[in-house]
């Protein structure tokens, strides 16, 4: 088989794991975010319902995609 992705640090498949694992993040984020500023907006009650407040729920949408 192919023996360039084998498991050391610093290999390119190591990399390639890394940053796509990277980008899955940033996506997953944009997406919750997208779907609380949507709840908030559509229905504000399921944010208390959900045991968050408004303040807290725009400090969150306000994030950029990159920011835990």
């Amino acid at each position: 088989m192919n023996d360039v992705c084998a498991n050391t640090s610093g290999s390119p498949c190591a990399t390639r794991a890394t940053l796509t694992g990277t980008m899955a993040s940033w996506r997953w984020r944009i997406r919750f975010r997208w779907e609380l500023e949507q709840k908030l907006r559509s229905d504000p009650h399921l944010i208390d319902d959900i045991g968050l407040t408004t303040p807290q729920v725009e400090a969150e949408i306000a994030k950029h995609f990159w920011q835990a």
